[in-house]
């Protein structure tokens, strides 16, 4: 690794010891699904984006509920106390195409159609609400 690629892996990994976060990878549904369930809670204080993934009756819910406890842990194992009501929001959450599988259904005269099983990434951030982020959080 050269000497620039190394300053720039160094601070990644320093921004990344500040920040809580938590990823779900591989998961068998297709981005666009998973894009609906995470459209809904995107920029949401914690406890609240919790109550509508509990009650949204998308499959891809169950899922991302999952992801956001598991952000909330590790937002409380970095600094040590449990997470207040009205103190964590979702920062950042995002959807990425994960590799595709490709498998053949026969069809007639000989033919076969590509049945192409999408999966997905996701990946979410959570931060504490300050006054300048208050405003920004009210507003979504």
């Amino acid at each position: 690794m050269g000497k620039r690629k190394r300053i720039a892996a160094e601070a990644i990994k320093a921004e990344r010891s500040t920040q809580s976060f938590a990823k779900l990878r591989n998961v068998p549904s297709s981005p666009r699904k998973m894009r609906y369930v995470v459209d809904l809670v995107r920029g949401v204080e914690v406890f609240k984006a919790l109550g509508i993934l509990h009650f949204t009756k998308k499959e891809p819910a169950l899922k991302v509920e999952k992801l956001l406890r598991s952000a909330i842990a590790n937002w409380e194992q970095k600094n040590g106390r449990k997470a207040e009501n009205n103190e964590l929001y979702i920062k950042t959450i995002f959807v990425d195409c994960a590799p595709m599988l490709k498998r053949l259904r026969t069809a007639p005269q000989g033919r076969g159609y590509r049945i192409r099983k999408r999966s997905n990434h996701v990946t979410l951030y959570v931060d504490t609400i300050q006054k300048t982020n208050a405003n920004a959080v009210e507003n979504a």
